[in-house]
C-alpha cells in the first residue's frame, strides 16, 4: 500500500475513534438522564455518592494544607512557577508553546451564566488577595470532557486528521441536547484552585473559577497557618452562601486546539470550533 493509502486509512481510523467517543459520551449522558428519573431510590443513592465525592474533595485543603502557599505542584503536573509569575504585585501567566497542540472537547458555559459567578468570586476574594490571585476569564468558563492530545500525553495529528476529528465531533453534537446543570458547591483545593462542583442528573461536572497564588493581605495579623485555613473556609462559605444552587444551561461544545499549554486557563493562543448542541430537552 502506498503512502497515501496508509495516510487515508489512518485518518479514517482517527475519525472513527473520535466519532465513537463522542457518541459514547452522548449515550452516557442520556443513560444518566434516564436512570435519574426511573427510580427515586436510585436517584437518592447517586446524589449521596456525589455528595460523598465532593465532601472528600472539600477535605483536601484540611488534610494537605495550603500547598499552594509553598509553590506546590498543580493537578496538571506543573508547579505554580511554571504557569504564573508575580512581579510588582501583578500576576502574569507564563505561556509556553504546546508541541504538539493540545486537542480537547470542552463544554462551554456562556457569559450569561459565567459573568454573575465571576463577579461574585471577585467581590469576595479580591479584597483579601489583591494581586495574588488569578481569576479565570469569564468568557472561557468550560468543562473539560475529552483530550485527544494533552501536554502530559502528547499525540501529534496532521491537519487532515484534525479535520476528521472536527467532523466527527460536529456529527455527534447534532444529536446532543443542551444540559441543565446546578452548582452543588464551591470548594478550595490544597493546590489553590477555587473549583465549582456541578451536578447534571447522575453525572458531575467541575470548572475552575480562580486560583490563589499567595497569602492573604492580612497574613501579618494571622498568627498561625490554621488561622489562614480558617479564613479560606470563611471566604468559601461566604461564596457558597451567595451562589450555591445557581442554575445554568450548557448549549455548546467546543473543539479546541491549544497552542500554548493551558491556553484556556491562561488566556493563551488557541483555535476554537464551536458546535451548538443540536436538540433542546424539555
Amino acid at each position: 500500500m502506498g503512502r497515501t493509502g496508509i495516510f487515508s486509512a489512518h485518518s479514517t481510523t482517527v475519525a472513527l475513534i473520535w466519532f465513537t467517543s463522542a457518541v459514547l459520551f452522548f449515550f452516557l449522558f442520556q443513560m444518566a438522564l434516564h436512570n435519574s428519573t426511573s427510580s427515586s431510590d436510585s436517584s437518592v443513592s447517586k446524589s449521596e455518592l456525589r455528595s460523598k465525592l465532593y465532601d472528600k474533595m472539600e477535605r483536601d485543603l484540611d488534610e494537605k494544607g495550603a500547598v499552594f502557599l509553598k509553590g506546590g505542584e498543580t493537578s496538571q503536573s506543573l508547579s505554580l512557577s511554571d504557569i504564573f509569575t508575580i512581579k510588582d504585585g501583578s500576576v502574569t501567566p507564563v505561556l509556553k508553546a504546546a508541541n504538539p497542540p493540545v486537542r480537547a472537547n470542552v463544554l462551554y458555559l456562556s457569559t450569561e451564566y459565567s459573568v454573575p459567578i465571576f463577579e461574585a468570586v471577585k467581590s469576595i476574594f479580591d479584597p483579601y488577595f489583591d494581586k495574588a490571585i488569578w481569576f479565570q476569564n469569564s468568557s472561557l468558563y468550560h468543562f473539560s470532557m475529552f483530550h485527544a492530545s494533552h501536554h502530559i500525553t502528547p499525540i501529534p495529528a496532521s491537519n487532515v486528521e484534525i479535520e476528521a476529528e472536527v467532523a466527527a465531533v460536529k456529527s455527534a453534537t447534532e444529536h446532543m441536547c443542551r444540559l441543565k446543570i446546578v452548582l452543588d458547591r464551591v470548594i478550595l483545593t490544597s493546590t489553590g484552585v477555587l473549583l465549582g462542583c456541578w451536578q447534571y442528573d447522575a453525572a458531575i461536572l467541575h470548572t475552575s473559577f480562580a486560583r490563589l497564588l499567595g497569602h492573604p493581605k492580612i497574613s501579618q495579623t494571622l498568627g498561625r497557618s490554621s488561622d489562614e485555613l480558617q479564613l479560606f473556609h470563611e471566604l468559601v462559605a461566604r461564596l457558597n452562601k451567595q451562589i450555591r444552587g445557581f442554575e445554568a444551561a450548557v448549549s455548546e461544545l467546543w473543539y479546541v486546539e491549544e497552542y500554548d499549554v493551558l491556553a484556556l486557563a491562561l488566556n493563551g493562543r488557541m483555535k476554537v470550533r464551536k458546535f451548538p448542541l443540536g436538540c433542546y430537552s424539555s
